[in-house]
Order: structure tokens, then sequence, then C-alpha cells
């Protein structure tokens, strides 16, 4: 998906986001109630202090008495410890819910993430994600943790000036706010400005966190065919791309302000000026002008806080945005709303007319039937591309067919409960994902439920146990991010060591075997039949010599299954298995 078509997406979601945000607040909603009553009652203080000053100035000008300084200075001590008290405990409310909501967020957003389909992974780069998950939901911190509720004081502020100007002088306070067109024009054209550039920022940054994940993850790959100084380049470019945006976010922000500084300098020239005569004429006190040049300043005040959390408020909007995208995405592969689960999955598998394609249009099954009883042994050959890995995939139902229908134990699998489906079945996969933690919790994956006794068995099913025992640690032994201390049969010995202690009722083996040695492999014959025995199997493999013992062997050939039996009788068959077959046998001679 190209960042332009990215933006408009999210750009459907620019009324809700706020909405999304707010709601958020409910749980909080009386911690929130209060810092609203401490908002207004700092706003109160802050109107306060001019008056008080400004009628002791009248009022000493008046009779020349001192007490009256004195105790004009008590009450503004008051004051000042009031606005100290009140401003520390909202403080803490403010961090504590904001924190809670940020907490919230990330949880659910990552849980929402967990529920997606195979599909969406494939079409989304890592580093987007986990720029949604660190970055985008970071930046909604500050909004939370006070720029709803500085918001809230600044326009509180605002309005309460106004009207206690207007009730001290109507004349003077319409001369006050003879600028606020200009203001308002420049807020509306800043708005526009910043929201564009702030939802640019926060595209280039997934990019350049999308291309720093996928490059990290490849720098053996980089290292081994010397393309560090393209990589550099190609760094370089998305680096100064975000660098511009930044600073585009910036030069909005640099204009801005200083533009609302200077009005608010034009407007108390003016104040000073036109109440300088008034006071000459008497119309008003010293006292009043030096009130309205305290309200002119705190006036325009948070007209440029507004500006600084209007900043603030478009960044957390323009990820916002981004989180809701994620957020608003369905899962292609959905939970039946009552969900069938069964006492026992046996391992029954059938095909019926199966079509699937993983973009709805190129079919890569094609009217696929086939059934597998509990306990039968099934493997699956062919050329790169002819459908083996996808059987696999839909078995599971990590996709969903456009046509025909998958049973399990003579249920339709969309039917099925997909914890109980995928908690039956034990996948053994070519490409091994081991975790960063030690091998006893890769061994587990954290299932409380699996006795670490369990854990040693099966390890010693697969002879696993012959490299753990030997580690300084054994099963408390650390491994590094991927297991990349580990050799590729290690790391392998562990993936079924992985799934023996799961103890599943189908067992999966896409290419299981394609990175042991043939001296590892042997050592793991004999736990493989034992482990498939009361087992339905199921082998994809390009080695046929691994699974010429199969009940059956099943040969695809562009989605569709040609032909279909045991070793010796496919080989009297003549047909694709033989020519696969020899052709092995003629590359293994060869070499």
């Amino acid at each position: 998906m190209s960042a332009l078509t990215e933006d408009k997406i999210e750009a459907n979601y620019k009324g809700s986001a706020l909405l999304h945000l707010l709601s958020y607040m409910k749980p909080y909603a009386g911690w929130v109630a209060i810092c609203l009553l401490l908002v207004l009652a700092l706003t109160g203080l802050d109107l306060y202090r001019p008056m008080l000053i400004g009628d002791a100035i009248d009022l000493f000008q008046a009779d020349g008495n001192y007490d009256v300084i004195v105790e004009t200075a008590i009450k503004y001590s008051i004051v000042l410890v009031l606005g100290f008290v009140f401003n520390i405990t909202q403080t803490w409310l403010l961090q504590k819910t904001g924190q809670g909501i940020i907490f919230t967020v990330r949880k659910e957003l990552y849980a929402h993430i967990q529920s997606l389909s195979c599909r969406y992974f494939d079409l989304t780069p890592v580093g987007k994600l986990v720029t949604r998950v660190t970055n985008d939901v970071e930046a909604l911190d500050e909004m939370y943790s006070g720029i709803l509720v500085r918001l809230f004081r600044n326009i509180v502020k605002i309005i309460g000036l106004a009207f206690i100007m207007l009730l001290m002088d109507w004349k003077l306070a319409l001369v006050s706010f003879i600028l606020l067109p200009f203001v308002a024009v420049l807020t509306v054209v800043f708005r526009k400005i910043a929201q564009q550039t702030y939802r640019v920022s926060r595209t280039r940054l997934t990019d350049l966190n999308t291309f720093l994940s996928e490059n990290i993850s490849g720098m053996r790959i980089i290292q081994i065919f010397g393309r560090e100084k393209r990589k550099f380049e190609e760094f370089n470019d998305k680096n100064h791309k975000l660098y511009r945006a930044l600073y585009k976010e910036m030069l909005v922000f640099a204009i801005f302000r200083p533009l609302i500084y200077i009005l608010s300098i034009i407007s108390l020239m003016i104040v000073l000026g036109v109440g300088s005569r008034d006071v000459l004429g008497g119309v008003i006190s010293i006292g009043t002008l030096y009130i309205f040049a305290q309200y002119i300043q705190a006036f325009f005040e948070p007209i440029q806080e507004l500006a600084e959390q209007f900043s603030t408020l478009q960044s957390s909007l323009a990820s916002a945005e981004k989180i809701f995208t994620i957020m608003n995405e369905e899962p292609l592969v959905k939970e039946d709303e009552k969900p069938v689960i069964l006492p026992e999955i046996k391992g029954r598998i059938e095909f019926s007319h199966v079509w699937f394609a993983y973009d709805d249009e190129n079919y890569v099954l094609r009217d696929v039937s086939f059934v597998i009883e509990p306990g039968e042994k099934v493997a699956f050959v062919g050329a790169t591309g002819a459908g083996k890995s996808s059987i696999l995939n839909l078995i599971g139902r990590y996709y969903d067919i456009q046509r025909g229908n998958i049973y399990i134990d003579g249920v339709d699998i969309r039917r099925l409960s997909k914890k109980q489906l995928r908690g039956a079945i034990g996948q053994m996969q070519q490409d091994v994902f081991i975790f960063e933690g030690n091998i006893e919790n890769n061994i587990r994956l954290h299932n409380g439920e699996i006795p670490f006794e369990d854990i040693k068995a099966a390890a010693e099913y697969v002879n696993a146990s012959h490299f753990i025992e030997k580690l300084p640690a054994g099963y408390q032994e650390p491994v590094s991010e991927r297991g990349s201390t580990f050799s590729a049969g290690e790391r392998q010995l562990l993936s079924f060591a992985r799934t023996l202690a799961h103890s599943p009722s189908i067992l999966v083996m896409d290419e299981a075997t394609a990175n042991i040695d043939t001296e590892t492999e042997l050592l793991i014959q004999e736990a493989l039949e034992k482990l498939m025995q009361g087992r339905t199997t199921i082998m994809v493999a390009h080695r046929l010599s691994t699974i010429q013992h199969a009940d059956c062997i099943m040969v695809m050939h562009k989605g569709k299954i040609r032909e279909q039996g045991t070793h010796q009788e496919l080989l009297a068959q003549g047909g694709i298995y033989k020519k696969l077959y020899e052709l092995q046998i003629h590359h293994e001679i060869s070499a």
C-alpha cells in the first residue's frame, strides 16, 4: 500500500479519531471531572490576581494606606499557595489517568493485531506495526496527560477574560479585541497546514522504521553481498525525507507562534494608548488600566498556548488516525458466533471441491478433494507453487477458502472454534522461529499447564536433550533473538520438542527435516515414528526418500491433485511422481 493511499484511508478516520480517543476516558470520568473542577479553580485564581493588585493600586492611590498593601500581599500569598496545591493535584491525576489510558490503548491494539488474519501480515511490513504499537501510542500520552485539560483551561480562560473585560469597560474591551479576526484566520490556516505536515511526518517515520526492521533482520545478506553502501544510501534518503517532514512541522509552528505574539504586542500597544487617554480624561482609573494591561497579555497567552497544544493535538490525532486504521481492520478469518467445540478432535480431514486464492483471483488450489482418515500418514509432493503448503495453511484455517468445504471430524472448520482447531494441530516448519528467553519457555511457549517433566520427555523423544543437557544452564540456557546462537538443526529439534510438548492430534510437517543433516535426521526418525502412531500426519517434502513409507502420497501439479497412492503404486503408474523420483535419484547420484 502506498503512502498516498494510506493517507487517504487514514483521513477517513479524521472525524472519528478524537471521539475514539475520548471514549478511552470513560473509565476515568470521575478523575477527569475532578481535574476539570481544579482547572476552573486555577482559572479563577488567574483571573483574580490582576484584579487584586488593580484594586489595591486604586485604594492606595485614594487614601495612601499601607495596610492595603499588606492585606493584598497576604491575599496574594494565599492565592499562590492554593494555586500550587491545585496544580500539583491536577498534574498527579492527569499523569495517572494518561498512563492508565495509554496502557489500555497499547494492550487493546496488540490484542487486535493478534486477532488479524495471516493475509494482513503478508501485506503489512513489521516495522509499520511496531511503529503503531510504540511511537504512535506514545504520541497519545501528551494528549491524555495534559493537552485536553489544558485546552479546556485555556478556552475557559479566554472566555472568562473576555467576559470580565466587557463588564469592566466594554469600549476598551472592544478595542482590545480588534485584532481577533486576524488571530482566527491564522489559526484556521495553521490548523490545515499543521494537520497535513503531521500526517506526512508520521508516514515518513513509519517508512524509516519499516526499512530498519527489514534491513537489520537481513544484515547478514547485506554484508554477504557487500550492499552496505547501497543500503546506506536508501536509509539516508528515507532519513532525509523524515528530516524534511519534521523540519516543515517546526517551520509551521515557528511562524505561527511569533505572529500571535506580535499581534498580542500590537494589541497591548493599542490598549495602553487608548487606556492612557481615558486615564488622563478621568474615564477609568490607573488600577483599571493595569488590570486591562495584565488581561490583554493573559488573553493572548492562552491563544499562544493553544497553538502549542493544537500542535501536539494534531500530532496525536495523526497518530490516532493511523492506530484506528489498524483497529478498524476486520479479520478475514472470523470466528463463528457460536463455534462448535468438539469433545475431542480425532483427526479426520476432508477437502471437498476446494478452490483457494490468496488474492481472490489467482487460484493456487483448483477443485481439490481428498479424505484423510484418523491416524493416517499422508504426504504431498510436487513442484514449487503446486499448492502443497497452501493445503497445510487451510487445515489450520489461517486463510478461508473461496469455494468448497473443509471438514475436521465431519464438521466444517468455519464452524469450529479456532482455538481448539489450532490447538489440535502441531506444525513443524522449515523456517523455525525461536523466541528470546530460555529453552524451557521456547518449548513451553509460556503454557503453564505443561509440566517440566513433559518438556524434558518431549526433548528426549526428538533427541534434542543431547545438546540441551550439554549447555551450561541446560533447559534454563538463555536464548538470543531468533536463536542465532544455535545451529539450524538444533533450532529444528527445539521446534520438534515444542510440538510434541503440546500433544497435538494432527501433525503437519512442512519440509520439517530440510535443515537437518542426515545424521540428525536419522536420530529423529525413530521418535517421529512413535509420535505418528495414532495421530493424523500430513507431510510436505521435496526429498521423496523421507515420505516413501506414507500411507498415501498425493502429487500436486498446478493446484490440482494429479496422482495419489503409495510409493510403489505411483512408481508403477509411470506418471509425474516417477519422473520426480527418477530426477531426484539422478541428481543424488550426480552429486
